[in-house]
């Protein structure tokens, strides 16, 4: 069993800003809403939003759905697509991160997007949750919640897909803050 993580320095020598901690306004409903999802292009991260997005329209009403993917699944999406995604949906699932340092800039990604006043679902795989809580921590949003699912996910096929999805959405749900 690996240590436990007790801190991470960042090293550009910036503190993290302690004050930007804060979820964005929640709806209570998905109905004839529009949903991101945020594609980090890891093997299999196209298929499980695209399928948790099916669920979403057919149990939840979502109305739409925009997908954009990352160039790079090992840093935070850039100004420009988050700026996309906060001005366009309603609520955005970002993933999936299934290793340190994707599940690291997925996370970012939903931190990022809170504070554009998104809520937003960040899903990573459950062996990497120390770095996910510790970019949360970073980017100044101890305690951010994320949806860890099990690793890995790379090697899913079909049903094992379809039921990953099944079983993270009550999460993804209860993040965005819609009753399952």
């Amino acid at each position: 069993m690996a240590p436990e993580l007790e801190a991470i320095l960042d090293p550009r020598g910036a503190a993290p800003d302690e004050g930007a901690a804060r979820l964005a306004p929640r709806k209570d409903s998905l109905e004839g809403r529009r949903v991101g999802l945020l594609n980090n292009a890891k093997p299999n991260a196209a298929v499980i939003l695209e399928r948790l997005a099916t669920l979403l329209q057919e149990r939840y009403g979502v109305a739409d759905v925009m997908m954009l993917s990352k160039p790079s699944f090992a840093v935070p999406a850039d100004d420009v697509m988050m700026d996309k995604l906060a001005e366009q949906c309603d609520a955005v699932i970002a993933g999936v991160g299934d290793c340190g340092s994707c599940s690291a800039a997925t996370t970012a990604d939903g931190v990022l997007l809170e504070q554009r006043g998104v809520p937003a679902a960040a899903i990573v795989t459950d062996i990497f949750r120390a770095s996910s809580a510790a970019m949360a921590q970073l980017k100044g949003f101890p305690g951010y919640k994320f949806v860890a699912v099990p690793h890995p996910i790379a090697s899913l096929e079909g049903d094992e897909i379809d039921h990953l999805a099944e079983a993270a959405l009550p999460e993804v749900l209860a993040i965005l803050g819609v009753p399952a």
